[in-house]
């Protein structure tokens, strides 16, 4: 159990991060959402009104579907964002991202590159239970 902990700490968020942030205006329709998801096989969208550097929200797979299972029509994605945008600088380990995940109840950090402070990639439990799965393998 100590060498499992020890690799996790030893994993940077940068390391799992998956580079660049795929972004929708706050006025984008869900059906446009959940074809770009699919399309993209992504989980999660950052949404940006602004040329700011972190997006304001994260909307997951789960908001949209729970949009879609509402069955109002005309959903845009300033309706139905639930995921507060939490960021994690990408020098952090790969616990504190999960420590983060599970505190906010959310299932994607935006990481930020401290030289720029900008984002610069999103971590998602995926990729943290698929790290830990690799550093965990007989």
């Amino acid at each position: 159990m100590y060498e499992t902990s020890y690799l996790l700490d030893a994993i940077r968020t940068a390391d799992v991060m998956h580079p660049g942030i795929i972004d929708c205006d706050s006025r984008t329709p869900v059906e446009e959402m959940a074809q770009r998801m699919s399309r993209l096989g992504i989980h999660a969208l950052a949404v940006r009104d602004r040329d700011d550097d972190c997006p304001a929200v994260v909307i997951s797979d789960l908001d949209v579907i729970a949009a879609i299972a509402c069955g109002e029509r005309g959903l845009l994605a300033r309706d139905v964002a639930a995921e507060a945008t939490i960021t994690i600088p990408s020098r952090h380990s790969l616990r504190e991202a999960a420590r983060l995940m599970t505190e906010h109840a959310v299932s994607h950090l935006v990481v930020i590159d401290e030289t720029s402070g900008a984002g610069c990639g999103v971590v998602s439990s995926t990729d943290v239970l698929a790290a830990y799965a690799s550093v965990t393998a007989d």
